[in-house]
């Protein structure tokens, strides 16, 4: 019986590379995904664009693919990333440019887009918000980017044309890893199962390590063996649509049940009714069983048919966030800690900054769960603290206004205070509407070495 595996490498744009490496050179892989892309990465990628048509693409591209390109090409596994970002182009052109350094040839790579609309963006001023009240057109001098979460049709024409490095765009997480199953076996909606178990395999290694272990542990509750040499997730694949989950056997980490049982509730809004561009998934009746140490089996997922339309995100330019903290220590540390904030709370108001929102956080007594929670959880002793005051504003002039007054308190604040930083922040938010899927399609563009 005919089977696929695939590794997920990456879960998100500033994970490590030396577990992916391992996965490629001793999890005897098909494939290898790297998923890269948060809803704002894109916005802060365009920006990155405008200033440099040849960047845009993810921050770790480079560093990343330098580490794993030779050993794929070795091994023979091909690469499916959505490190490309708003640039898949570019994205290549590195790669390319990557592979004759390191004396790589006979790699054809694959540039997947057609997700971006932000050039016809005013066609859509009138489109409500997903998230809050208001339309689209509201914030149209502000908005960055604007980029559909595509499926697998370009993923998976790019590797029937023989692509071994597949750089995409905007794609849905889950689809990096359906997109190459439905390649191998066919698989199209009319699979209703095994399109349902391919979404949920994607999701279960699209974050990388959190499957074995990552995001898990909790000394006492939750032992998670060797948490620094945590090894990243294998799926194996059959043509019947079962699969199991694993790891590269000696890596630290841990694959059971729970963890599985964890990350397939993770960050989906219903069960029933998980809505990807590849099909509308249904975990609700999914079973794992532990088959042995480090492997669990999955079955059970499902899906009904497609949406009839595609999610767009967009990213705006919201307001500038000014971070300052300073820490105090000793008796009475909390008091004067205090003493701080209400001070430079005060300040903002008697030297005229513009601001528009406000938090104060005591770190190490209320900066998690705030003060009633926080004085039932403590002892009501704390020989340290760290006053965190973080202030939004429209504009940056306000915002350095804001620093300035942070570096002030060394000497104009309680006794004791040291360590005082400052940071600004621009904040790039984000919004969802909705599109008609068929006014969206994949474009794929080949270069060969």
């Amino acid at each position: 019986m005919k089977k696929i595996r695939i590794g997920g490498g990456a879960g998100f744009a500033g994970d490590r590379v030396d577990p992916a490496v391992t996965l490629i050179e001793k999890g005897n892989l098909d494939y290898i995904i790297f998923e890269c892309l948060a809803e704002r990465t894109i916005g802060l990628a365009k920006q990155e664009m405008l200033h440099d048509p040849t960047k845009g693409y993810s921050r770790l591209l480079e560093y990343r693919l330098s580490q794993t390109l030779k050993p794929a090409k070795e091994h023979g596994v091909k690469i499916i990333t959505n490190m490309g970002a708003v640039n898949p182009h570019a994205a290549v052109a590195k790669a390319i440019e990557i592979a004759k350094e390191q004396g790589i040839s006979g790699l054809k790579f694959a540039a997947v887009t057609g997700d971006d609309v932000y050039d016809v963006i005013e066609k859509y001023y009138d489109e409500p918000i997903f998230e809050f009240p208001g339309k689209i057109g509201d914030y149209r001098d502000a908005i960055v980017s604007a980029n559909a979460y595509m499926g697998a049709e370009g993923i998976i024409r790019a590797l029937a044309d023989g692509a071994d490095v597949v750089i995409t765009s905007r794609v849905s997480d889950p689809t990096l890893t359906l997109a190459p199953l439905c390649y191998e076996y066919g698989w199209t909606i009319d699979d209703a199962e095994k399109m349902g178990q391919c979404v949920l395999a994607g999701h279960l290694i699209e974050c990388g390590g959190q499957v074995t272990g990552g995001y898990y542990a909790d000394p006492g509750y939750k032992e998670v063996p060797n948490l620094d040499d945590l090894g990243f997730p294998i799926v194996e694949f059959d043509e019947t649509g079962r699969f199991i989950v694993t790891k590269v056997e000696g890596t630290g980490g841990v694959v059971c049940v729970d963890t599985c049982k964890e990350q397939m509730l993770y960050e989906i809004h219903d069960p029933s009714r998980y809505l990807t561009p590849d099909c509308i998934a249904d975990f609700t009746g999914v079973k794992f069983t532990q088959e042995g140490e480090n492997i669990v089996s999955a079955w059970g997922a499902t899906s009904h048919g497609l949406t009839p339309t595609l999610k767009v995100n967009v990213c705006y330019r919201d307001s500038f966030i000014t971070d300052c903290e300073i820490s105090y220590g000793g008796c009475n540390a909390l008091e004067r800690a205090k003493l701080a904030g209400d001070m430079f709370i005060k300040r903002l108001d008697r030297i005229g900054i513009e601001y528009t929102e406000t938090r104060v956080d005591y770190i190490g007594y209320n900066s998690l769960y705030k003060d009633k929670l926080a004085e039932y959880m403590s002892d009501g002793r704390w020989g340290e603290i760290r006053l965190h005051v973080a202030v939004r504003t429209k504009d940056r002039a306000n915002a350095v206004k804001v620093s300035n007054e942070g570096d002030s308190i060394y000497t104009n604040g309680p006794a004791g205070g040291g360590g005082a930083t400052m940071r600004i922040s621009e904040i790039i938010n984000v919004f969802s509407f909705f599109i008609p899927r068929e006014l969206l399609a994949a474009r794929v563009e080949y270069e060969v070495i």
